[in-house]
């Protein structure tokens, strides 16, 4: 898999959006001490130099020594999680596919997916299966692989989930590919987004109608347990799904596969490019969820931020965000914020939605958040983001892709200058042709990173997942150190052994970290 797909620049969009990172490169050069740029900052980066043991030694020797060809060392390096991933952005092209095909879909003569019967001008699916000329024509319109030279990578992007969309019905069969990619990458958790029970959401806000008094709307909502019976829709949708993806990942039989051993957890997404009702309901049904069933833990807003109704509302959803975070205070909240440049949106539309996102909207993640040094005062933002330990969820590939951001011109050296907690992610991995791996990787090769550096940035995905329980780590780790709690200085004690036993999310930490010790002895042999 190629580290860097390129990315033509030739569409009115694009221009604007490749002079804008010429831009974000130069504040980004403005914050650091003179001289510096961006990339420079690497070296310093938060947190400072600490002692490395002779193994890791021996082990980042092993990648300086291999860097041409390290394949390997970044599908096995133990990854921890997946924070940031949209499930039917995830799949695998080439196996959406097959699921069209399996439904009988057909394909039109704009490459979407339609329902049968296929009509003057369509094709079925199945042909793409024995095609092979066809087959990448769907894979192109797909995915983001070979896409059209004159159309800007934002544009394309967003456009494939209205193209595959009626193939993505099987969340279980879905769920299965997912995280078997996810298992041969060596990783044991995944966050993944979905939009539980859409239809009666939707039904159920437009019933409602708006009322800018949020606590009267959430009444509404309430009323004849209408909200609830919601609940019980979305929690039997997971059952399916959960069989589904037993059944598809053969996890109750004697030979069950990788993606049996990934530890699954369901985030609530929220369609932001509609209309406020609609918002709303989507937010309260997914922190109401979050709160009954353990297999759901947040909500996210997802769609386009540059979106028509994403950037007129945008202080209005922070605002439901918050209300609503009082009345569900045990749901978790991440929040797509900041996935703007400079040609995308309007100057003013830059200066706070990070800042909004933490401070209205009880983010305790940010998604993307790449125009962070437009955002106004966006220092004392970053010192405030690493004291509350709000973590960033990067995904490198895709900011690339969707907005021509990377190297340099990328916030990621900047958050980890000010000890802002990141996190790599892939989010839509299917349509970005790429895996985990492959964010690693970029990292390591853009920014310098040895593998100590690397091996912390995994720790980080486990440390800021929405795992419920006590961490094995003590606070504050990116600025502190990773040190063990208290219960674990003695590793093999009978305190350590109920800390782990009694909290999900030490137990994968603690497996993360034999890992670590096995990887190690692999590759400082």
């Amino acid at each position: 898999m190629q580290d860097v797909i390129s990315v033509p620049h030739n569409s009115a969009r694009a221009r604007r959006l490749l002079t804008a990172t010429g831009l974000v490169a130069a504040a980004l050069a403005a914050s650091l001490p003179a001289g510096q740029t961006a990339r420079a900052a690497a070296p310093e980066a938060v947190p400072p130099p600490r002692p490395v043991t002779a193994a890791e030694a021996r082990t980042s020797a092993w990648l300086e020594a291999h860097q041409q060809r390290p394949e390997g060392f970044f599908r096995e390096l133990p990854k921890g999680g997946d924070l940031h991933n949209h499930l039917s952005g995830a799949v695998q092209t080439e196996y959406l596919i097959q699921l069209a095909a399996d439904d009988n879909l057909c394909i039109d003569a704009t490459t979407t997916a339609v329902a049968p019967p296929c009509a003057t001008g369509t094709r079925p699916a199945a042909d793409a299966l024995t095609d092979a000329s066809f087959r990448q024509r769907v894979i192109r319109a797909w995915s983001m692989q070979d896409f059209p030279q004159g159309e800007s990578g934002h544009d394309h992007f967003f456009a494939t989930f209205g193209k595959f969309g009626a193939a993505t019905s099987h969340r279980g069969k879905m769920l299965a590919d997912v995280a078997g990619t996810a298992a041969t990458q060596n990783q044991t958790y995944l966050e993944t987004m979905v939009s539980p029970a859409s239809a009666g959401a939707r039904q159920l806000a437009t019933e409602v109608g708006w009322d800018a008094d949020l606590a009267a709307l959430h009444s509404k909502l309430l009323a004849g347990g209408r909200l609830d019976q919601l609940v019980r829709e979305a929690r039997k949708e997971a059952d399916t799904a959960d069989a589904e993806f037993r059944d598809t990942a053969d996890c109750a039989t004697a030979t069950p596969r990788p993606a049996c051993r990934i530890t699954v957890r369901w985030i609530s997404q929220v369609s932001r490019n509609s209309v406020p009702e609609r918002v709303f309901t989507q937010i309260a049904l997914g922190l109401r969820l979050a709160e009954r069933d353990q297999r759901f833990v947040a909500v996210n807003l997802v769609q386009p931020e540059d979106g028509e109704i994403s950037l007129r509302d945008y202080r209005l959803h922070m605002r439901m965000l918050n209300y609503l975070h009082g009345v569900y205070p045990d749901a978790h909240i991440t929040l797509h914020a900041g996935e703007l440049v400079p040609g995308l949106v309007k100057p003013e539309d830059l200066t706070f939605h990070i800042d909004d996102a933490v401070r209205t909207g009880q983010a305790e993640r940010i998604g993307h958040g790449v125009d962070l040094v437009q955002e106004t005062d966006w220092r004392k933002l970053a010192r405030d983001m690493a004291r509350r330990q709000v973590a960033v969820e990067v995904p490198l590939t895709s900011n690339a892709q969707i907005l021509q951001v990377e190297g340099a011109d990328h916030p990621f050296p900047v958050y980890r200058k000010y000890g802002v907690p990141v996190v790599l992610s892939t989010d839509d991995p299917g349509i970005s042709r790429g895996d985990i791996g492959q964010e690693y990787r970029r990292a390591a090769r853009t920014y310098g990173l040895g593998y100590p550096e690397l091996k912390d940035l995994a720790r980080a995905s486990l440390e800021y997942a929405f795992l419920p329980g006590r961490s094995l780590w003590r606070p504050d780790p990116v600025r502190q150190g990773w040190r063990p709690v208290r219960e674990c200085q003695a590793p093999q004690s009978e305190r350590c052994a109920r800390l782990l036993a009694n909290n999900p999310k030490a137990r994968l930490e603690w497996r993360q970290e034999q890992s670590f010790r096995t990887f190690e002895a692999r590759y400082s042999g």
